[in-house]
């Protein structure tokens, strides 16, 4: 998901660039969405990867037939390097993905990156020979008026108009050792919730509604049943970053729905464990704070992160506290007039 909306200033920048050129995308089912709506599109490619090979020689024939110029491969995976190889196109380019940079700070703890990149910007470097540049207008999602309209309604049945602030929280992540421990969340959300009469939205996917629903709980318990909802599970990608819209601030851990509310240009707190910002993915284009139990031996311990703490003592989540995220969100919410990236 995150690499998904991490490449949308690429698409902004190559429409800007030859505005009469096709440009179409190809991306796994579950995320097309995201693009499908994508003005600066032709035309989105959609990949069912459980159809396996026979998936992929359909989408390689289909690919084939357009007869491309070029083809970027943005992902340089093996599923990827197969599509290309065979689209037969006249040039195709790849992204610097500075393996070797990164094997070194996560097996060796060697910090060899001469200067952090956002993987946004990774992704424009190798048409930069075009004359393409970043446009430095951040992250972008193109949601339809009729998705705005359904998720307006929904967010007037929560009566958000009785809450001094709306907070979003994002509690999941593909890899257990990138979450921020869910009791974390919950005691952190009973406080923004009866400190600044906030409405605690939280937010995710079908395998976020246990967690969502057991943090909500706990706030119920303590500030009332209308302090907070669940939206995990809920709603669709574009439907969740529509919903975002209504936050003051969304706190999240290192994962895709942080490039969401980046996208949607909200302020974001971002709770980073085992993995570092070197790697280049952080929030991008908006007001953020990323949160980090810097100078620790072991990590970063992988760049996407693991199953397991391969310690056993978890310290990187474990030693950020909620009184640190809670004074960080408060400087935000107490913050006034418009604002920037960092």
């Amino acid at each position: 998901m995150g690499d998904v909306v991490l490449a949308s200033p690429l698409l902004r920048v190559l429409r800007k660039r030859f505005p009469q050129s096709q440009i179409d995308f190809v991306v796994k089912k579950e995320f097309a969405e995201l693009v499908r709506h994508n003005h600066n599109l032709n035309s989105t490619y959609e990949l069912n990867t459980d159809g396996g090979m026979t998936e992929l020689l359909r989408l390689k024939k289909r690919l084939t037939r357009e007869r491309y110029e070029l083809v970027l491969d943005l992902h340089n995976s093996l599923r990827s390097r197969y599509l290309r190889r065979l689209a037969g196109a006249q040039n195709v380019l790849t992204i610097k993905k500075r393996l070797a940079e990164r094997t070194a700070l996560v097996k060796f703890k060697r910090n060899w990156y001469g200067e952090i990149v956002s993987a946004a910007d990774r992704y424009i470097e190798p048409v930069r020979r075009f004359g393409v540049q970043n446009d430095g207008k951040g992250l972008e999602l193109h949601i339809p008026d009729e998705i705005l309209f359904r998720v307006s309604g929904k967010m007037v049945e929560l009566r958000l108009n009785r809450f001094e602030k709306t907070v979003g929280l994002c509690p999941g992540a593909r890899h257990s050792t990138k979450r921020w421990p869910a009791e974390r969340f919950a005691e952190f959300a009973v406080n923004l919730s009866a400190q600044f009469h906030a409405k605690i939205l939280i937010f995710g996917g079908d395998e976020d509604r246990v967690v969502a629903s057991q943090i909500a709980e706990k706030v119920k318990q303590t500030t009332g049943e209308e302090s907070v909802a669940v939206v995990a599970g809920t709603c669709s990608l574009l439907e969740t970053a529509a919903a975002m819209e209504f936050c003051d601030v969304i706190i999240t851990n290192d994962t895709g729905l942080m490039h969401v509310a980046s996208a949607m240009k909200k302020r974001v707190i971002a709770i980073f464990g085992p993995t570092v910002k070197e790697f280049g993915f952080f929030p991008v284009g908006t007001e953020s704070v990323m949160i980090e139990r810097e100078g620790l031996y072991c990590r970063p311990c992988s760049h996407i992160g693991r199953a397991t703490c391969p310690e056993g003592h978890f310290r990187c989540m474990k030693e950020i506290g909620v009184g640190e995220v809670f004074a960080q969100t408060s400087k935000m919410l107490k913050a006034e007039g418009p604002f920037g990236a960092h």
